[in-house]
């Protein structure tokens, strides 16, 4: 069983790679922007890029050189003139795609400072019509008095053309050149610009997003809440005990009644008892779980005063939610396993234990129940790892701290690192709940061995 074990463990690895990679994916690039997710689209470019910065967002995707700032947003002039605003310098031909500079030095329009020490790469779509001369000048002489001296150290001169020609500049802001924006000078006649962006440089290939991610999950740190900058780690020890209050009851309790009371419709099948559960089976099956929490809290707790109707001080707030959730989940699970019980019933050797004499009592506990196991360790093995998330529902009604209520609250504010850690634990766990399926087969089946 150790070697079935390990050579298990050693598959789950991919798939636990493949898990994160999904999740990745989700949050990094179907979901959009993280930041904008959280903090909202009317904040200011800089509040954006300084929660990217302190995340991760701001690295390239999967590896790469090069990635997006929100300092300069990428530009087609065909479309819009953005960022640059008709000026008395600066014009958007709408009909030829283009942003007209007139003559006269135009800073970059960029929304906020560059960062200091880093190197960026500027790269600029113009056309330059016969007799007019520009230059692009970045950089800052190291002899320059302050920052706020306009004295570029590299200066490259556009090349007239009537088509479109593109321009790279790499440079690097420094700590006194933090504040002098690249700038483009037209000393005569006019620049038409197509098109322009700037790129941020990464440290190396591989700073990248999904290799910080990588990072975070092998170092075991979930990040911080965008909403309350706690650790994450921490939010979820706290928020775990409640629902395990809440779902390991509902879950046990839940599962006890609903074989026992397959048990009893298996034995006796076909009569008034067996079609009274099956009826009342599809009865809770057909009530929404909703309208078990809403009749139940102000039936049971508001009108009649039995349960309290909201908190989390001690275990009698706990009552009423283990009730409803028991009586909302025990239609499917009565239907199931009475299911399982009757298709074991009507099988050879049930019919060759009677026919040897064994009561039906035995028969039903000894033989029938024992055979079914398999397929009661199948629906419970892969149901545990769902009970530490909690119950979004009766935690959100019943005001229970646990991770469903804090799964609620991410969700409707956008925590996207929050919703995030919960979907990839509740991901693994249910990876490892695979091999333990495996081994509880072998543990209650003799004829499975783990090979």
């Amino acid at each position: 069983m150790g070697f079935y074990i390990l050579r298990r463990v050693g598959q789950m690895i991919p798939t636990v790679l493949g898990v994160i990679i999904i999740t990745f994916i989700l949050f990094n690039v179907v979901g959009g922007s993280p930041a904008a997710m959280t903090l909202g689209k009317n904040v200011s470019p800089q509040l954006l890029e300084d929660f990217d910065e302190g995340r991760g967002f701001n690295k390239p995707l999967l590896f790469g050189l090069w990635s997006k700032t929100r300092a300069l947003e990428d530009s087609d002039f065909a479309a819009r003139p953005d960022p640059w605003r008709e000026t008395d310098t600066v014009a958007h031909e709408a009909d030829a795609g283009v942003v007209q500079l007139q003559p006269g030095e135009h800073a970059l329009p960029l929304r906020f400072h560059l960062r200091a020490e880093t190197r960026y790469r500027f790269r600029m779509t113009y056309r330059l019509p016969e007799n007019s001369e520009a230059y692009l000048r970045w950089g800052t002489r190291a002899d320059a008095e302050d920052s706020n001296e306009a004295s570029y150290a590299n200066v490259e001169r556009l090349q007239p053309s009537t088509r479109s020609q593109t321009v790279r500049v790499m440079f690097e802001v420094g700590e006194r050149g933090a504040d002098l924006k690249p700038v483009i000078d037209v000393v005569q006649g006019t620049l038409d610009i197509e098109a322009m962006d700037i790129r941020r440089r990464a440290r190396h290939v591989f700073d990248s997003q999904f290799v910080h991610y990588l990072g975070q999950i092998v170092r075991l740190d979930l990040g911080r809440s965008a909403q309350t900058n706690e650790r994450i780690s921490s939010m979820i020890r706290a928020g775990i005990i409640p629902s395990l209050t809440l779902t390991v009851p509902v879950f046990v309790i839940g599962l006890v009644v609903a074989i026992s009371l397959s048990l009893i419709c298996a034995f006796f099948r076909n009569s008034w008892l067996d079609r009274f559960f099956v009826v009342l089976g599809v009865a809770l099956m057909s009530i929404n779980y909703l309208v078990w929490i809403i009749v139940g809290q102000y039936v049971m707790a508001y009108k009649w005063g039995w349960f309290p109707v909201w908190g989390y001080e001690s275990m009698a707030y706990l009552a009423l939610p283990v009730f409803i959730g028991v009586i909302s989940g025990l239609g499917t699970d009565l239907r199931f396993y009475r299911t399982v019980m009757l298709d074991e019933m009507y099988k050879e050797y049930v019919r060759t234990a009677f026919a040897k004499g064994v009561s039906r009592s035995r028969v039903l506990f000894t033989h029938v129940l024992k055979n079914a196991m398999i397929t009661v360790v199948t629906n419970v093995v892969i149901a545990i790892p769902f009970l530490y998330t909690g119950s979004l529902l009766l935690e959100s009604f019943f005001g229970i701290p646990g991770l469903g209520y804090l799964g609620i609250n991410a969700i409707n504010s956008s925590d996207v690192d929050v919703i995030r850690a919960i979907v990839l634990i509740g991901s693994v766990l249910f990876v490892i709940a695979n091999l333990l399926t495996d081994i509880c087969y072998a543990l209650v089946d003799p004829r499975v061995k783990l090979s």
